[in-house]
């Protein structure tokens, strides 16, 4: 018959009857998955809850989690999930981001800028706007960079200069040149200069263009001319010989080809006095109309502008490196948050779970103590009280931390002071590594202390350093020395109504020791700070030491936890304590279809 509060079997047979033969689940993404016996065989397959097919097995025995179980997928709100646990890193990092992208505008301010514009005549163009491009590259050449070197005077090269400016084309006649300098008058003076230099340069290409054209005019009208030469030669040639009917129709054909040879010349030349006239105006226009329309000024800049561009920049970077890193962490994590998956890993049901409590390490000892009187705290230890056997004196009961101590310490000593004001002679035991209970009472030298909490009396233990598993007052061996800690507690034990003791748990040691502390143990379990190994090691530990691991109580739990926190057997059975009105804890067996009550008295 399944024990009401615990489900195990007797103290000390490290057996259980409910159905949970130590089966460790393993994680698909950072959840639980399907059983595997504890020595490492595989799952009775007519006890598991489906057939196996895993997909991955290991000698941890990490395989696929169940469909059965209600399934800790990597979904919307999962992420979502986990970007709320962790938005004090993501807002942490957002702003951390902030203030590199303010650091980095700081340490990089904005150049001062200056610009002037410029009318360029163009000219006739094939195409329109394809002029004023040339212009730009031109603008953006080492010839007008040199130029402009030479005006001003620097000895910088001169493509260290080209990487100052740019020229923008506005329309198809403006042109825009922006220089930017250490200073807004350098910067004024650069565009200055570099604007003439480019009108110089361009007047200087513009000549050298109408020129190479006169000097193509003038070698096509020389080989004309010189081809009407050679035929006035000939005619003079050919009148100098003999006459006859043959020279005399020679020659008439000579001066007839001359005639036309001397027309066509004076047409060509006429023609390239024309055209010389017509390029000598245009250019002489588009030099004499291209001008400097608006004189060099320095360009506005607002220092609220690039602030809050570079700030929100280093904001958003940071939003999203943090969420990436936050998501990343959630899906590689091996630690366990759900209610329901530290009820399956520890092997006891989860009847109470509270947020997460802050509590500064730095604070003084009594700073701490106070922390006791927090609402959260005060629900743990009424809780830890609820468990307190009332059949056995006196009533003691073990509690186990997994993850952090504080919390635990914290009720345990809330606990004590609570029933030591109902006139109960309360004893603490503090096995932990570093005594965090005994310290909150100013406590920290091994043995036996009188101490004063909210004016009642209680007695704190402490165990000696060399001790590894300090020996309670229940040891059935017999009586210990009265030099070690157990025989000051076998003194003190059969006087005290309430023995509480906190106490860790290491995988490394044996745990027979707990036994001789209390009959039933209550684990408080830091959510996201154990894996699922530590956890299930944990509760077998208390179990294999015959100890009834009666339930587990959850720091820290999700809001968005929706999981009941009770532990799944056979058959998709389910056990979860309640407390009745008389006070009477029961255990309820959840099926498919019936319920059914197994009154522990």
């Amino acid at each position: 018959m399944i024990d009401g509060d615990s489900g195990s079997a007797a103290p000390g047979s490290g057996a259980r009857d409910d159905g949970y033969d130590g089966r460790r689940l393993g994680r698909t993404r950072a959840g639980v998955g399907r059983p595997k016996g504890s020595l490492g065989q595989a799952a009775d397959p007519s006890t598991s809850w489906q057939s196996p097919a895993t997909w991955f097995d290991d000698d941890d025995g990490v395989t696929d989690r169940p469909a059965s179980i209600d399934a800790d997928l990597v979904n919307l709100g999962f992420l979502s999930a986990a970007l709320r646990r962790g938005r004090r890193m993501w807002a942490a990092l957002a702003v951390l981001g902030l203030l590199l992208g303010v650091a980095f505008w700081m340490t990089r301010p904005p150049t001062p800028e200056a610009s002037t514009t410029l009318l360029l005549n163009v000219g006739s163009e094939g195409q329109a706007g394809t002029a004023i491009l040339n212009d730009q590259v031109m603008a953006q050449s080492r010839g007008v960079a040199q130029l402009a070197v030479h005006t001003l005077g620097l000895r910088e090269p001169v493509d260290s200069l080209l990487t100052t400016y740019k020229a923008a084309v506005l329309t198809d006649q403006v042109l825009r040149i922006t220089a930017s300098a250490p200073s807004s008058s350098q910067a004024v003076t650069q565009a200055d200069a570099i604007a003439k230099a480019f009108l110089a340069f361009r007047a200087e290409q513009l000549k050298t263009q109408e020129n190479l054209y006169f000097a193509s005019l003038d070698d096509t009208l020389a080989r004309n001319e010189r081809q009407l030469k050679a035929i006035k030669a000939r005619i003079s040639q050919v009148a100098g010989q003999p006459t006859s009917d043959a020279q005399q129709a020679q020659l008439n054909s000579l001066r007839a080809t001359g005639d036309q040879a001397y027309g066509t010349f004076v047409a060509l030349k006429q023609q390239v006095n024309t055209a010389k006239a017509a390029s000598q105006d245009a250019t002489a226009a588009m030099i004499g109309q291209s001008a400097v329309l608006d004189k060099a000024s320095p360009i506005p800049q607002s220092r609220m502008k690039p602030l809050i561009l570079f700030g929100g920049a280093g904001l958003v970077v940071g939003l999203f490196l943090g969420a990436g890193f936050i998501i990343i962490r959630a899906l590689v994590s091996d630690r366990l948050r759900r209610r329901d998956d530290v009820a399956l890993a520890l092997g006891a049901p989860v009847r109470l779970s509270i947020p997460a409590r802050r509590i500064a390490r730095w604070l003084p000892a009594r700073r701490r103590l106070a922390v006791t009187k927090d609402r959260d705290i005060q629900r743990v230890a009424a809780f830890l009280q609820m468990m307190l056997p009332s059949e056995s004196h006196p009533s003691a009961l073990a509690v186990v931390p997994v993850g952090d101590t504080r919390v635990a310490a914290l009720s345990v000593m809330s606990l004590a002071s609570t029933m030591a004001q109902q006139d109960a002679r309360v004893v603490v035991a503090d096995l932990c590594r570093g005594a965090p209970a005994a310290k909150l009472v100013g406590v920290k030298d091994p043995g036996v202390h009188a101490v004063q909490v909210d004016g009642s009396h209680i007695e704190v233990l402490i165990a000696e350093p060399d001790e590894i598993a300090p020996v309670g007052p229940f040891d059935p061996t017999g009586a210990p020395t009265q030099n070690t800690l157990s025989g000051q507690v076998a003194s003190v034990g059969a006087s005290a109504d309430v023995l509480l003791t906190l106490a860790t748990l290491d995988p490394s040691l044996a745990s027979d020791h707990l036994k001789t502390w209390a009959a039933d143990a209550v684990v408080v379990v830091t959510a996201g700070a154990s894996s699922w190994t530590k956890i299930h090691a944990v509760g077998e530990l208390i179990r294999l030491a015959g100890t009834r691991l009666v339930s587990a109580v959850l720091v820290g739990a999700d809001k968005w936890d929706e999981s009941l926190g009770v532990e799944a057997t056979h058959a998709g059975v389910r056990h979860a304590a309640l407390q009745t009105g008389d006070g009477i804890t029961e255990t309820a067996q959840f099926d498919d279809a019936t319920m059914s009550r197994l009154v522990r008295p």
